[in-house]
C-alpha cells in the first residue's frame, strides 16, 4: 500500500465515527492550544522585557555607588551586622578611609567621561517639588535628566520633543502627572507655562520668630522657592517604573534652591562643600564596553552595577518560567491523549472482525499497524492546526482585554503573547508525536488480533 492509500483509508475509518472523532480532536485541540498559549504567553513577556531594554539602551548603562564610609564594601547594609564593625574598625581608621575614599563629585563626572567606551556621565539626582499647571497642584519628584541622555531613547514621547540642551526654561512631563493635573490631550498642553515649587531650609530670624510664636498653624523652617518653565514634550511612563514624573536639565537644576538630601547627614555638611552624588550612571558606546569600563572603576574602589551582569539570571529565570508553563499546559495535552487512546481502542473493538478479514486476505502486521498509526497522527495533525488557531484566538481576547483596561492608566498598547515561526511549527510536530505515542498500545494490540478468532468474532 502507498502513503496515499494509507492517509485516503485513515480518513475514510475516521469519517465513518464522525461525532467520536470530533469529540476526540477538540481535546487534543485544547489541550496543544492551552499549551502554546501558555508558552507564547512566555514567550510575549520576555520579548517585550528585551525589546524594552534594547529600546532604551539599559544594557549600556553602569550604576556607579561610592564605597562606604571606611571606603569598603559592606556586606549589608544592616548596621546591627556582627562584620560590619570588623569592617569598620576604630573611629580614627574610619575619618581616614573617609577622607581618602573615592568620591562621586563634578571632579569624578570630568574623569569617568574620558574613560574609553564611556558616552557620558550623569549623576542621579532627583528633589521632591510641588507642580502646579493653573488651578492644579500635584507632588511628586524632579528627576535632572541632561538632554543626551533624554534624545538618547531613554524617554519615549506621546508628544513634542526633547528640550534643547541650552534652554534651560524647557522641561518635560510624564502622561501620568499630566493627567492628574487634570489634561488628558498631550498635544494640548505643549508651550504651557507650569511652576515648579521646591523646598529650601529657613532659619531666617523672621523665620524663627514665626515658628515660635505661631498659633494658627505649625511652624516649620522650611521656605518655598517659585520657578517657572515650559512643557515641550510630554513622555510616556518609563520602563519598570521610570525615574520620576518630571525632567529638567542639569544646569536648570543646579540653578533652582531646593532641599535635595542624600542621607542625614548632609545637614551637617560644612557651609560651602559641595554635596557627593549618592549615585552616577556611565552610558557606554555599547555593551562590550560594560566589562572594561566596570573593571576600571572597580579598581579605583567604586562599587558599580550594570543590566549586563543579570542577563545570564534573566535567561536562567526566563527557562525556568518557561518549564513551569510547559509542566501546566501539558496537562491538557496529557487528558488529550488518553482520549485518543480510548478513541483507538473502542475503533479496534468495533473493527475487529474487520481487521480479521484484513489480515485473511493477506495484510501484514506492519500494515494494520501504519492504518491505525495514521489514524491517531490524523488526529494529532488536525488537533495542532485547530489548537493553533484556538490559541491564537485565545491570546488576541485576552490582548484586547488587558490592554482596555490598562489603557485607562496610560499605558501603551502591547501584545503580551509571541507566535514565533518556531513555535507554530513545534506545535504541530508535538501534537502529531503524541498522537502516534498515544497509538502505540491500540496499535499494537490491533496487530496481535488473530484472524481466525476475528472472523468467528459476533
Amino acid at each position: 500500500m502507498r502513503i496515499s492509500d494509507y492517509v485516503e483509508q485513515s480518513f475514510g475509518n475516521l469519517c465513518k465515527r464522525k461525532l467520536r472523532t470530533f469529540l476526540t480532536t477538540c481535546g487534543v485541540m485544547i489541550g496543544v492550544g492551552a499549551l502554546v498559549c501558555m508558552f507564547a504567553f512566555g514567550q510575549g513577556i520576555q520579548r517585550r522585557i528585551t525589546e524594552q531594554f534594547s529600546k532604551v539602551d539599559l544594557f549600556n548603562y553602569i550604576n556607579i555607588s561610592a564605597p562606604n564610609r571606611t571606603g569598603e564594601p559592606t556586606p549589608s547594609g544592616d548596621p546591627d551586622d556582627p562584620d560590619a564593625g570588623r569592617m569598620g574598625g576604630d573611629a580614627s581608621r574610619a575619618d581616614v578611609n573617609d577622607h581618602d575614599a573615592p568620591k562621586l563629585d563634578a571632579s569624578f563626572l570630568e574623569e569617568a567621561s574620558r574613560i574609553e567606551g564611556v558616552e557620558t556621565a550623569f549623576p542621579e539626582l532627583r528633589f521632591p517639588a510641588q507642580i502646579c499647571l493653573g488651578d492644579k497642584e500635584q507632588f511628586t519628584l524632579v528627576q535632572v535628566l541632561p538632554a543626551d541622555i533624554c534624545r538618547s531613547g531613554a524617554v519615549s514621547f506621546k508628544a513634542g520633543r526633547c528640550y534643547e540642551p541650552h534652554e534651560p526654561n524647557e522641561l518635560i512631563l510624564t502622561d501620568s502627572l499630566l493627567r492628574r493635573l487634570g489634561m488628558t490631550e498631550a498635544s494640548k498642553s505643549l508651550g504651557s507655562r507650569i511652576e515648579i515649587a521646591t523646598l529650601t531650609l529657613d532659619f531666617s530670624l523672621a523665620n524663627l520668630f514665626r515658628m515660635a510664636f505661631s498659633k494658627d498653624e505649625q511652624g516649620l523652617p522650611f521656605a518655598r522657592q517659585s520657578y517657572k518653565f515650559t512643557i515641550v514634550g510630554i513622555a510616556e511612563r518609563m520602563p519598570f517604573g521610570g525615574m520620576g514624573d518630571v525632567y529638567v536639565q542639569p544646569e536648570a537644576a543646579g540653578a533652582m534652591r531646593k532641599l535635595s538630601l542624600t542621607s542625614i547627614w548632609d545637614f551637617f555638611r560644612p557651609a560651602g562643600q559641595a554635596a557627593n552624588y549618592p549615585t552616577v550612571t556611565l552610558r557606554v558606546k555599547s555593551p562590550k564596553y560594560v566589562a572594561p569600563v566596570k573593571k576600571e572603576l572597580e579598581s579605583r574602589g567604586f562599587r558599580t552595577f550594570a543590566l549586563m551582569d543579570q542577563l545570564e539570571e534573566m535567561r536562567t529565570g526566563f527557562l525556568i518560567m518557561d518549564v513551569f508553563l510547559l509542566a501546566v499546559g501539558m496537562i491538557g495535552v496529557t487528558v488529550a491523549s488518553l482520549g485518543i487512546v480510548n478513541t483507538m481502542v473502542m475503533s479496534i473493538l468495533e473493527r475487529y472482525k474487520e481487521i480479521g478479514i484484513m489480515k485473511a486476505v493477506g495484510a501484514s502486521d506492519k500494515d494494520v499497524k501504519k492504518i491505525f498509526l495514521f489514524e491517531s497522527g490524523v488526529i494529532g495533525f488536525a488537533g495542532g492546526i485547530f489548537g493553533l488557531a484556538l490559541a491564537w484566538m485565545v491570546s488576541a481576547v485576552i490582548n484586547q482585554v488587558v490592554n482596555h483596561f490598562t489603557a485607562r492608566q496610560g499605558v501603551s498598547y502591547m501584545s503580551y503573547f509571541s507566535f514565533p515561526w518556531w513555535l507554530c511549527l513545534g506545535a504541530i510536530a508535538f501534537s502529531v508525536l503524541v498522537s502516534l505515542l498515544a497509538g502505540i498500545y491500540p496499535t499494537l494490540r490491533a496487530a496481535r488480533v488473530d484472524p481466525a478468532v476475528a472472523l468467528r468474532h459476533d
